[in-house]
This record gives C-alpha cells, sequence and structure tokens, in this order.
C-alpha cells in the first residue's frame, strides 16, 4: 500500500471511529430529562436555557431540540414525571392487605424515602420551581401530590385512630418535609446511612405526640413601616411580590408602585437594582439565623438548651416574616453571583453551629449526620407554613417548635 493510499485508509478509520464515539446513546432522552431537572434545581427555571442543558450534555442546542419543542416542555415533562413517581410510591401492592397499618405506613414511608434519594438532584426543581408551570399542568402536579398527601394522611389515621384529620395533616406535611429536605443542600451521604437518617427522622414524626390545639389563631401583628424609611418599605414590599409571584416576575416598576414611589427610578436612589434588593433580603434572613448562635450558645447550660432557645428564635422570626422565610429557599439561584457565594457560606456556618451542638445532644450522630438533621428541620417550618400560613391554629408555634425537635433529637424528649 503506498504512503497516499495509507493517509486515506487512516482517515477512513478515523471518520469511522468519530461515528462510533457519536452514536446517539439509547437513554439520551433520560440523560436530557434528568440534566434539565437539576439544572432547573439549583439555578431556576428561568435561570436556566436550552443551550445550558446542551452544554451540560455536550450536545448542541439543535440535537436538543429534536428531543424537546422548547424548554418549558423539558420543564414540564421532569416536574409531572417527578409527580407521579411520588404518586406511584404511595400505591401499595396487593400484598400489603395482610400488612398492620403501621407496615402499611412504614411501607410507604420506605417507597417515598427511596423515591427522595433516587431523584435528590431533582427534587429542588419539584420544590421551589413549580410555581412556573402553566395552569393546566400545575392542576395535574396538584392532583399528584394531593393524592400522595391523602394516602399518607389516611395510612396515619388507621396507624393512629387518636389522631383527628387536622393533626394527620400537620404529620403527614412534616413526613413528606423531611424527605424531601435532601433535594435542599448537599451533604454527602453514603446512600444506605442517608436512608436510615431519613427512615428514623419520619417514623420519628409520623409516632410523635402534637403538643394540644386550644384553637386560638395567632395572628402576626403587622409592623407599621414609617413612610419616610423608603429603603425598608421598599424591602419589605419587594420580598411579599418576590413571594407571591417569583422573582423573576418581579419588575423594579412593580416594586415602586407597591411601595408607592411616583417611579421605578425613586427605587435607585436606594438600591442598585433588583438583584440589590433581592441580595438584601438575603442578607437580612442569613443574619437573622446566625446572629443568635453566640447569645443562645453563651446563655445556656449545655447543647441541648441552646440547640431549643435557637429553634424558638427561629420559628419565632419565621411566623413574624413568613414571606422573607420563603424567598431565602426558593431565590437563592436569582441572588447575583458575587453575593451569592457569600451567603452560602454564611448559610453552612450557621447550619454547622447547629449540627455541632446537636453532635453535643446525640454523640452518636456524625458530623455530616448532624448537617442533614439540621437541613431537614428549617425546611420543615418553610414547609409548614407554606401549607398553613402562620395563623392556622392547627400548626401553631409550638406545635412546630415540637415538630423540629422531633426531628433533630430523634423523637420526644422530656
Amino acid at each position: 500500500m503506498g504512503a497516499q493510499e495509507g493517509r486515506a485508509a487512516d482517515k477512513a478509520s478515523d471518520a469511522t471511529a468519530a461515528r462510533v464515539v457519536r452514536r446517539r446513546p439509547r437513554d439520551r432522552r433520560a440523560q436530557i430529562a434528568a440534566a434539565s431537572a437539576e439544572a432547573f434545581g439549583s439555578l431556576g427555571y428561568h435561570g436556566v436555557s436550552m443551550e445550558d442543558i446542551a452544554s451540560r450534555l455536550d450536545i448542541s442546542s439543535a440535537a436538543l431540540y429534536r428531543h424537546y419543542p422548547s424548554k418549558y416542555a423539558l420543564f414540564r415533562e421532569e416536574a409531572l414525571r417527578l409527580g407521579a413517581l411520588s404518586e406511584a410510591a404511595v400505591r401499595l401492592p396487593d400484598s400489603a392487605d395482610d400488612l398492620s397499618p403501621e407496615a402499611r405506613l412504614g411501607h410507604v414511608m420506605d417507597a417515598l424515602i427511596a423515591a427522595s434519594i433516587t431523584n435528590r438532584r431533582s427534587a429542588a426543581l419539584l420544590r421551589w420551581q413549580r410555581r412556573y408551570l402553566e395552569a393546566d399542568d400545575a392542576a395535574i402536579l396538584g392532583s399528584q401530590l394531593s393524592t400522595v398527601n391523602s394516602v399518607l394522611m389516611s395510612l396515619l389515621g388507621a396507624a393512629r385512630p387518636e389522631l383527628d384529620k387536622p393533626d394527620r395533616a400537620v404529620l403527614s406535611t412534616a413526613v413528606l418535609s423531611v424527605l424531601s429536605s435532601i433535594g435542599d443542600h448537599h451533604v454527602p451521604i453514603p446512600v444506605r446511612a442517608l436512608t436510615t437518617l431519613l427512615s428514623a427522622a419520619c417514623r420519628a414524626v409520623a409516632e410523635c405526640t402534637l403538643p394540644p390545639s386550644d384553637g386560638t389563631a395567632e395572628i402576626p401583628v403587622a409592623v407599621e413601616i414609617p413612610l419616610t424609611f423608603k429603603h425598608e418599605l421598599l424591602l419589605a414590599r419587594a420580598i411579599e411580590l418576590f413571594h407571591e409571584r417569583g422573582y423573576p416576575n418581579v419588575s423594579v416598576e412593580d416594586i415602586a408602585t407597591a411601595a408607592g414611589l411616583p417611579a421605578s427610578s425613586a427605587v435607585y436612589r436606594f438600591y442598585r437594582g433588583k438583584g440589590d434588593i433581592l441580595a438584601a433580603a438575603f442578607r437580612r434572613a442569613a443574619d437573622r439565623v446566625s446572629a443568635a448562635i453566640g447569645p443562645a450558645v453563651a446563655a445556656a447550660d449545655g447543647p441541648e438548651q441552646a440547640l431549643t432557645t435557637l429553634i424558638e428564635l427561629y420559628v419565632a422570626g419565621s411566623f413574624a416574616e413568613r414571606e422573607l422565610t420563603f424567598v431565602y429557599y426558593a431565590e437563592i439561584s436569582n441572588v447575583p453571583a458575587e453575593e451569592r457565594t457569600v451567603l452560602r457560606n454564611i448559610q453552612r456556618l450557621s447550619v454547622e453551629e447547629w449540627a455541632k451542638l446537636l453532635v453535643g445532644v446525640r454523640p452518636e450522630l456524625s458530623a455530616a449526620d448532624a448537617r442533614l438533621l439540621v437541613h431537614a428541620a428549617l425546611a420543615l417550618v418553610v414547609d409548614l407554613g407554606q401549607r398553613f400560613g402562620s395563623d392556622d391554629p392547627v400548626c401553631s408555634r409550638q406545635r412546630v417548635i415540637h415538630l423540629m425537635r422531633v426531628v433533630l433529637f430523634g423523637g420526644e424528649r422530656g
């Protein structure tokens, strides 16, 4: 074979190899769905483009569009897939007919935990981004999640006949919050250990005795902001709008109008822009948690008392500023990048301090175990707040405090 023929053969071989390397995987659609769900969960629906998703998969945007006609189609499919998985997890097999009510409840919680762990990297999509579904799709997802909650409430009632419907609703919401909270953080724990931790926490919640509800609503006292405090008024109205509509759907003009300012240009006398307002809200929420740690530890006789004080302060602050607590969890992806790292570090350090106190109470826990439980307890306050608000007596401050203690301490303590 001559040199020219040899080069031609090499080129043909290289072309064949390239074709082999670029062969479309059989599970390409599933890979796209998984990558998009993770992107939506970490960066928010509005913060992700089709190009971003294609880049994560090392494919072209054109290849992505062959599978999905739009970003929304991707978002919709993954949200409803996660909803369907949760719905399937609470479907008892025929063999469960012979099980005791307690065993049936345990079977469903185990199935939900397994589904949550399998889809951990996608969970934030369902928790914080589902508000951006179109009305018909939101109704489908709502029906799926309603089925999950109804089944869990029914199983709780069968296992614990003394519970009335409102108490079953509180405990069901708390259980679902604990198992879905792992989507809010990246604490690395092996699957077996993670399963054990979540199982113990969910069972502790399901078995706990809630403090009695006296039926009296806790009406939050509205704090009047003087009209001269324009920066405070802007921040408060912006937080309300971010909570109601989602950060991407709020404009500077909307904030100015809500604060009673004559024009959007007046906002820029106090904040550089909408992102600066969001960052200020996050700093306030982060400082509220971190600033309480030192005084609580200094005034306590031991880690359990310190942690109990921190729980009470956190719940009180969350009840007083319910919208801020939700925005702090839901909108982190929209905080300007230069602020986001600092805020995440403050959050991480606060969780670590809580976790150190928890290990002091429960030395059998590893540092990672303790951090995971702290995240679960903090998320519990957000999820209960979204479900019941701040003035429903069935989910009073004392009940939320009790549930946080149950999750952290592994059961009820004196």
